[in-house]
């Protein structure tokens, strides 16, 4: 008989449902494989960089971002959180006001050109002791970083020694972390062993970190080899030791720290005429993925102990650190080999490379 596993819904603190008649799709793909609620993230075009209001061609607010995704079906979710893009025109008022109101529960920091959509971000030197940290720091707002140094090229950008992750984790989150110490910090999709040491080494309850699929699963070698340009991402993916050091961080007995957060990114074409668009759609088999990976660490998920490492990363963690509950309801998955499957026209990391799944959702 197959081993099935049952534990609570899960959380993705970390994704993307973009914009556009698409939206109900990348939705319903998160609903279907047992998914209980969102973080969805405000880097669309353009940025969601207002409280609330009427949307303008210079930005959205929550309030109407978070109203679209709740009618393309995201009602169905137990939480839905937006958050606020941190933009040069972010005030101190604005985060105490939308604090106040209950709307504001996260801002996003972007490095300035880093990712997609990430042209309105503003170099973390700017914010580290500023009337806008200091405002998100008093109201209990958490911060989500997207952790690369911005503005690097070459061997500075990605090299075996160093890349943009590591020095930002070592340059720069030490800096921020002892200016704001009651700032409530979480450290998006890292990659890197340096990331790791951070979060680790940082007060319990006050830094966690988001880590996605593809970087428990891959590295480096596996995208360059055969070019396989569907595990395109960013933060890229890395090394072994990095590799390693994640793979121990979510599967240490007890640990709070560590949470899911697919950063799943739906593109419709992977390759443009710019280059590669950065990001892997996980929409319909992130908790598959996941199990993988927690397997491929020596987790062995029909153990009461690998089933609790693996509740904690998917389903407890995250919640507890937002401080919303843990979901009532369970879903399941067996061990069936099976190919991946999704209804968003998109491309994704299971299909682009012929992946097998190792686990189904029931």
């Amino acid at each position: 008989m197959s081993h099935i596993l049952e534990i609570p819904k899960w959380f993705d603190l970390h994704t993307h449902f973009r914009q556009g008649e698409l939206v109900a799709s990348y939705i319903s793909d998160h609903l279907e494989m047992g998914c209980a609620g969102a973080l969805a993230m405000p880097n669309t075009l353009p940025p969601v960089s207002k409280i609330d209001g009427e949307n303008s061609e210079h930005g959205w607010s929550i309030e109407s971002y978070r109203g679209m995704l709740l009618e393309a079906g995201g009602d169905q979710f137990e939480e839905l959180i937006v958050p606020l893009y941190l933009t040069k025109e972010t005030t101190a008022q604005d985060i105490e006001r939308g604090a106040k109101s209950g709307q504001l529960k996260a801002a996003k920091y972007y490095p300035p050109h880093g990712t997609t959509n990430s042209a309105h971000g503003v170099p973390i030197e700017n914010w580290i002791g500023s009337d806008v940290l200091k405002a998100i720091e008093a109201n209990e707002v958490i911060l989500c970083l997207h952790g690369e140094q911005h503005g690097l090229t070459g061997a500075d950008y990605f090299d075996s020694k160093h890349t943009a992750e590591s020095k930002f984790y070592q340059n720069w989150m030490p800096k921020l972390r002892d200016t704001h110490p009651g700032l409530k910090m979480v450290c998006e999709h890292i990659t890197t062993e340096a990331a790791v040491a951070f979060v680790e080494s940082s007060v319990e309850g006050k830094v966690a970190a988001t880590i996605t699929p593809q970087h428990l699963l891959y590295t480096v070698g596996h995208l360059i080899q055969g070019l396989r340009y569907h595990l395109y991402c960013l933060p890229i993916v890395k090394f072994e030791n990095d590799r390693e050091a994640l793979r121990q961080a979510v599967t240490k007995p007890g640990q709070s720290r560590f949470f899911a957060g697919t950063d799943s990114a739906p593109h419709t074409d992977k390759v443009t005429e710019c280059g590669c668009a950065a990001g892997c759609y996980t929409g319909g088999c992130a908790p598959q993925l996941y199990a993988m990976a927690f397997e491929e660490a020596g987790v062995n998920l029909a153990t009461p102990e690998g089933i609790d490492s693996f509740r904690r990363f998917l389903s407890a963690n995250g919640p507890e650190f937002y401080g919303f509950p843990v979901s009532n309801e369970t879903f399941q998955m067996v061990r069936e080999r099976r190919g991946a499957t999704k209804k968003a026209p998109v491309t994704s990391l299971p299909e682009g490379m012929g992946l097998e799944l190792e686990w189904a959702i029931v």
